[in-house]
């Protein structure tokens, strides 16, 4: 039995990774791959690959997506004030060891496979960190599975954060979700659907195998924009979405939204048997409440008319909260190799925690939905 380092995900057969994994689509070795191949992670990102693997007489028995990282961008996890209290104290934080799916903030399994090698895997962490002289190491967006593992590891931190999902019951049509609201919360979103419908606006939904490369283009540019208009450079790569849609075109969905017949704003989601996962949305140009059409209401349409039960419109976002998502705990787990820093972490986290619980309840109030009398 040993850990493996691997710094290339082709370098491990897909059955043998797909083997262990559950059913969402971000953990899948053609995601996780495509990210390399198509240059949105590697050394020159800072996000150089390091997966590890549990092997035992050649079979892959457990296994962590894994990246050294030199900055902390692109994990909606923020350690940034560890990594700056570091810098002031002339302490090292970078680089560190991360287990997560890049820029990609989803809660999923990030230690598939046999629960006793998984947990094997993560005895062996500190030395490896040692060996490789990294700093720390980060598990982010665990699930409950994970959570059952390193709650039994020593010397690991919990963090938590909060996001916001869509629940379909089993809702008939939209309107039938309009019905469970309170009447002022449901004229609100009667008037925003209805602003975007008197510009024009139409929508089309399209599998990965439907779009043609020009409106791989459109997609792509109204990705980058995103960023653009704040400064920043896009994580990934137009090829990323040409590779996706290659290897991965029954998991991915595009919402087009037109007007006049041309292209103005896309949302890309992904979709597994239960979810569908809101992932990234774009615009040539800024229309009264488009966004919210685009990223949310029409997310929401398409998972009642699908029977999907859950819809991750992304991070952040408590504007969320008047249009019906309800707050879902996310959790991370860090250890970190400076004694000094780990105290510190961990004092600032258990009060942390204590915040997030009640900032959750406290947002469960604002959800639009009728109370029982």
């Amino acid at each position: 039995m040993s850990l493996k380092l691997v710094t290339r995900l082709a370098d491990v057969a897909a059955s043998q990774w797909d083997a262990l994994i559950e059913s969402q689509p971000f953990l899948r070795h053609a995601f996780l791959n495509t990210l390399e191949e198509s240059g949105c992670v590697g050394a020159d990102t800072g996000w150089q690959p390091q997966h590890l693997l549990w092997m035992e007489n050649g079979k892959l028995l457990a296994a962590a997506p894994g990246y050294a990282k030199s900055h902390s961008r692109g994990e909606y996890v923020f350690d940034h004030g560890w990594a700056d209290a570091c810098h002031r104290a002339g302490v090292p934080y970078y680089p560190k060891w991360l287990a997560a799916v890049p820029f990609t903030p989803v809660t999923g399994s990030r230690l598939p496979g046999n629960p006793a090698a998984a947990s094997a895997l993560l005895q062996a962490l500190p030395d490896f960190l040692a060996q490789h002289q990294l700093y720390s190491a980060h598990i982010n967006f665990v699930n409950a599975d994970d959570h059952r593992l390193m709650a039994q590891q020593p010397g690991w931190l919990q963090r938590l954060g909060c996001q916001y999902h869509w629940r379909n019951p089993g809702y008939r049509d939209f309107q039938d979700f309009l019905d469970t609201l309170m009447s002022r919360k449901r004229k609100q979103i009667r008037k925003e659907r209805q602003l975007v419908a008197d510009q024009g606006f139409e929508f089309h939904w399209l599998s990965g195998d439907r779009l043609s490369e020009a409106q791989w283009d459109f997609v792509y540019t109204c990705y980058a924009n995103t960023y653009a208009v704040r400064g920043q450079r896009p994580y990934l790569t137009r090829t990323f979405f040409s590779l996706l849609a290659e290897r991965m075109p029954e998991a991915i969905r595009v919402v087009l939204a037109t007007l006049d017949d041309q292209p103005a704003a896309m949302a890309f989601s992904l979709i597994d048997g239960d979810t569908l996962y809101g992932r990234y949305w774009g615009c040539l140009a800024e229309f009264d409440r488009l966004h919210f059409e685009t990223c949310f209401y029409q997310g929401m349409d398409y998972a009642i008319a699908q029977g999907v039960s859950r819809f991750d419109a992304g991070a952040q976002g408590e504007h969320k909260l008047i249009r019906g998502f309800e707050p879902v705990l996310t959790e991370s787990w860090h250890l970190l190799r400076h004694q000094g820093l780990q105290e510190a972490v961990e004092a600032y986290l258990q009060e942390e925690r204590d915040g997030v619980r009640a900032w959750a309840e406290e947002a469960r109030d604002s959800l639009p939905y009728r109370r029982e009398a």
